[in-house]
């Protein structure tokens, strides 16, 4: 066994003396076990709060979308359909039209987004079984739709009520006079469901069948505004899309969801970072008391030390003693510290104890990444604090 890390851990786990000393090093081997902990449930904390935000942007958004450069609208051709064909990892094509319309049901107005989608849209969103009521668009059924929760409470819509339909409209196109008594063209819809989601996400739109929106905004057959796809592999879709982009060409943007949510990503990733450097920094304000500890170690055992020293122990054996020590302190700490942070975060995953509202859970989620970047860090940390106190020894501190 190493000679140094041998005298380190008869020191680390035995008591000194000094009763002082062992109180400091108790102190700062709690302050590694919170910096540990603490800095694991938070990073634990937005890796579920990301998760839990996905599962929600799953409902609005595809993992890809394509829309056309030039304009609002574009063909879907037999070159785009094959080269969509070809690639092995989308799992679902669908067509969509969407276009920003007035709104009126009984005198009340509102401005949304008509989405006209074909049957192939739910299998990309799964929007029909996160219904707040009612069902789903069916292709039986003429002139339905389905709207968002926060436009049914703005214009008091309910669901099935065939009584007075909910008009979309949307201003006719051209120059020159415009007929004041008939301005727009018309779609005369019944709500057949209402779906919940993010506050933007309600408010946003009214669903319709394609086919309804093409004929709203007098649009060709196989006129789209844009075509969103289901991919195999979401972890790619970074890589696919720029690939898929060589492909069709200049004419077309290919966006992934992280693209289109490209604000909401930022401040996630930003707040981690920043909440990582805060904790960090906790972190580092631990380890000083570790430092401390060790520095009143070494002038406790100063005599031991001559005495290893006179018996041929080099400076750097008698330096790395502390520093073995220095680590280990932290290591075994940072160890308490991440099982009782891996502990926490699978009883608040079971049992739900902190809620963000009376039915939601606060998010956690347990991944290994959370687990190395505590490891390495805490480690780095630990051996610099280390190297710091063992510096303390010196040939004239043991000639003294």
């Amino acid at each position: 066994m190493n000679f140094s890390y041998y005298i380190a851990k008869r020191y680390l786990f035995s008591k000194t003396s000094n009763n002082a000393i062992n109180i400091i090093t108790i102190i700062a081997s709690f302050g590694v076990i919170v910096g540990a902990l603490a800095l694991f449930i938070i990073l634990s904390g937005f890796s579920g709060l990301r998760t839990f935000s996905d599962s929600l942007l799953d409902k609005s958004d595809p993992d890809i979308k394509i829309t056309t450069t030039k304009g609002k609208s574009f063909f879907v051709t037999d070159n785009l359909k094959t080269v969509l064909k070809q690639h092995k990892n989308i799992n679902v094509i669908a067509e969509v039209v969407e276009e920003r319309v007035f709104l009126e049901y009984n005198q009340k107005t509102e401005i949304a987004f008509i989405k006209g989608v074909d049957s192939n849209f739910t299998k990309i969103s799964n929007l029909d079984v996160a219904l707040y009521a009612g069902s789903w668009l069916q292709s039986d059924f003429k002139n339905t739709a389905v709207v968002g929760r926060g436009i049914s409470n703005k214009l008091s819509l309910g669901t099935y009520n065939y009584g007075n339909p909910l008009k979309i409209m949307i201003p006719k196109p051209g120059t020159g006079f415009i007929n004041p008594r008939n301005p727009f063209y018309t779609l005369e819809t019944q709500i057949v469901g209402v779906y919940s989601g993010t506050e933007d996400f309600e408010n946003k739109f009214v669903f319709v069948a394609i086919n309804e929106a093409r004929n709203l905004l007098k649009f060709k057959e196989n006129q789209v505004t844009s075509i969103e796809l289901k991919l195999n592999d979401r972890k790619r879709a970074a890589a696919f899309a720029k690939s898929l982009k060589q492909k069709i060409g200049k004419d077309f943007k290919v966006q992934t969801k992280e693209q289109l949510n490209e604000v909401f990503y930022k401040v996630i990733n930003t707040e981690n970072f920043i909440s990582y450097l805060i904790f960090t920094l906790i972190v580092i304000i631990a380890l000083f008391n570790v430092i401390g500890a060790i520095i009143m170690l070494i002038i406790d055992k100063k005599a031991n030390l001559k005495t290893l020293y006179n018996l041929g122990a080099t400076l750097k054996e008698i330096k790395s003693i502390f520093m073995f020590q220095g680590f280990l302190l932290t290591f075994f700490g940072m160890c308490i510290g991440l099982f009782l942070g891996v502990l926490l975060v699978f009883i608040q995953q079971k049992f739900a104890l902190f809620m963000i509202v009376p039915n939601v859970p606060y998010p956690v989620e347990f991944q290994i990444t959370n687990l190395l970047i505590v490891f390495f860090t805490i480690s780095i940390l630990g051996y610099i604090a280390a190297k710091i106190a063992s510096s303390r020894i010196s040939k004239t501190f043991l000639a003294q």
